[in-house]
């Protein structure tokens, strides 16, 4: 792991301890839908393509967590399954300066009809080959997910 002093550091040497790290968890939901396109979503102010979801706050269940990021980014209400396909190695965000934990979930939801959300500006079911070759390498992560279904 990088030597990196971030939000995360707790310091605990006055009471003879070694530091703690933190992560933030970061949860994104994996939607297919028949015709084998992704469901990705434009978050606020961003322009690429990404699987809807965000941080897992604290106290929350990971279903907890899936149902309120759906909700916000795609509008997702009702009832859904889900099971983990990816957890990625621990990464550096410089724009936040944390560490944080991506956990990738397949899930599917009971209904399939999706709006943008409060965080959501666009949304659309794509073919992940369309994003293979992209310059940005959120839509290459969303096109390596979908390998994993």
């Amino acid at each position: 792991m990088q030597d990196r002093t971030s939000y995360g550091d707790i310091d605990q040497s006055a009471i003879g301890r070694k530091n703690d790290y933190l992560f933030r968890l970061s949860i994104k939901a994996l939607i297919q839908n028949d015709d084998g396109e992704i469901l990705v979503v434009k978050e606020t102010g961003r322009d690429w393509w990404d699987l809807p979801g965000g941080g897992m706050d604290h106290e929350e269940s990971i279903k907890d967590a899936i149902a309120r990021e759906l909700k916000e980014e795609v509008n997702l209400s009702g009832d859904f399954t889900y099971k983990v396909i990816s957890v990625d190695e621990p990464a550096f965000l410089d724009h936040a300066n944390l560490w944080q934990v991506r956990l990738v979930f397949l899930v599917k939801p009971d209904v399939m009809q999706f709006s943008p959300g409060e965080d959501g500006d666009d949304l659309t079911f794509i073919k992940p080959n369309a994003l293979r070759d992209s310059a940005n390498g959120a839509e290459r992560m969303v096109y390596q997910y979908s390998k994993l279904v």
